[in-house]
């Protein structure tokens, strides 16, 4: 049974930050972006963990490779485009990485290396809007900030028994304005990083965990697992992407630089019209979902003795060379299933 409401969180803020930071003292977690205050690293963290759970980030290594790989903002501001996608490999989202590599190259020229730390400044920088501008003060500086994500949202729409959709812009102004209010300025970086980690493991999506809630009687919901309120999903559309297996007399593999939006500069399998795919035989299907299509990769082996055409971008590679190419991770997958069987 949830725990009673007793007092508004907004009419006693002291007593409800003291208990999420006592409450965090205990029970916070070990991530590796809160055993520093390197602008640097945390940015890294922020944006990786935007589209990808953290269990992810830290369970297949990307934070820690990529650091390895770029320690600083001026390395990373020198990758090529290589190395940086390959850095990125699997966490999808690419543009993200250069975005990155974009705001390194902004606080190396404008700023002699130096992250800022006012919220003017580090809004200017590419690619930083004010979830992560407070991220970097908060986390990085130990500065007054305001941030909201998924998490901190759930939390504060339970808290307020807000049912308007919390994804809406009338929604996100009133959420982002109750969390100024309820922002630390004393302890900013240890209030936040508290409230996040409640909505990751007490306030949880779906049914939350009430009974061991550190500010449950400042809760005004009586049925927080229907909170937050979302507006309507955008419908899942289905298509096929059909693309070619081919292998020359000496065992290359047939592959395509990308030179589109989405994916420049990464490595996939030539993707063709399913016309001109007719009458191939169909190796594997892979599905994968991405923004908002689930797609079926379907791919066709090309006979050794049926002629197609080239198109600009299509490469023979050597198979000991393509783990070294930056692919994105449903081809990744494809590719080295092929080579394993064959």
């Amino acid at each position: 049974m949830k725990p009673r409401y007793k007092t508004s969180a907004l009419k006693d803020r002291k007593s409800f930050r003291e208990s999420l930071v006592s409450w965090f003292t205990t029970h916070g977690k070990d991530y590796p972006w809160r055993r520093t205050i390197d602008p640097y690293e945390i940015l890294i963290s922020e944006v990786m963990l935007q589209q990808t759970q953290i269990s992810t980030v830290l369970g297949k290594g990307y934070y820690t490779r990529f650091l390895t790989s770029f320690p600083d903002a001026r390395t990373l501001a020198a990758a090529n485009d290589a190395d940086l996608l390959k850095a990125w490999e699997g966490l999808g989202y690419y543009r993200r990485a250069r975005m990155l590599r974009d705001t390194a190259r902004a606080v190396i020229a404008e700023h002699g290396g130096v992250f800022p730390d006012d919220l003017e400044n580090l809004l200017k920088l590419p690619g930083i809007g004010r979830y992560t501008a407070g991220a970097l003060r908060a986390f990085a500086f130990g500065l007054p900030a305001v941030l909201v994500d998924g998490n901190v949202a759930r939390v504060i729409s339970r808290i307020m028994d807000f049912s308007d959709p919390a994804d809406e812009t009338a929604g996100l102004k009133l959420l982002w304005s109750w969390a100024e209010e309820l922002a630390c300025g004393d302890h900013p970086r240890e209030y936040h990083a508290a409230l996040m980690e409640l909505g990751q493991t007490v306030c949880r999506p779906g049914v939350p965990d009430c009974l061991i809630c550190p500010v449950a009687r400042f809760c005004r919901s009586r049925a927080p697992e229907k909170l937050p309120v979302k507006a309507r999903k955008t419908a899942v559309t289905a298509i096929e992407e059909h693309a070619l297996w081919a292998r020359d007399k000496l065992g290359r593999v047939l592959l395509h630089h990308e030179t589109g939006k989405r994916r420049t500069g990464l490595w996939k399998l030539p993707v063709r019209e399913v016309g001109e795919t007719a009458g191939l035989q169909v190796l594997l299907d892979e599905i994968y979902s991405i923004t908002r299509y689930r797609v079926t990769l379907r791919v066709h082996r090309v006979p050794a003795s049926r002629s197609f055409k080239h198109l600009p971008g299509d490469t023979w590679i050597d198979p000991e060379n393509i783990s070294s190419l930056a692919m994105a991770a449903p081809f990744r997958r494809v590719v080295e299933r092929l080579l394993r069987d064959s």
